[in-house]
């Protein structure tokens, strides 16, 4: 039998008295991240026999709307850039990436 390797990726999360986030840190042994702080994470996950995506979604109260822009924004051309790697469909891919553009500058993420 084949041996396995186990990789963790460890959040930890620090609640106010209202269980609102205080703190976001994060922690990938394998990637030399130990505690790295963060203000926003999305995490998703494909539940096979449910056939539906599981997420975490959470922010920080202290997290600027303008960053949150942005973090957004840059989150919506990773997940093209995903999509395309995952499916190679080039079509859709470009069709994600003209949205993200539009995002960015409805946003007023980027100058005209």
């Amino acid at each position: 039998m084949a041996e396995f390797k186990k990789s963790e990726i460890n959040i930890e999360v620090l609640l106010d008295e209202n269980r609102v986030p205080e703190a976001l840190f994060w922690s990938a042994e394998d990637g030399d991240v130990y505690k790295e702080e963060a203000k926003a994470m999305l995490l998703s996950m494909w539940d096979s026999n449910a056939k539906e995506t599981l997420r975490i979604d959470l922010w920080t109260k202290d997290m600027p709307v303008d960053e949150m822009k942005k973090f957004f924004h840059q989150t919506l051309v990773a997940m093209s850039d995903t999509f395309n790697r995952a499916t190679q469909d080039e079509k859709m891919t470009a069709t994600m990436k003209d949205f993200c553009d539009y995002f960015a500058e409805k946003m007023e993420l980027i100058k005209k």
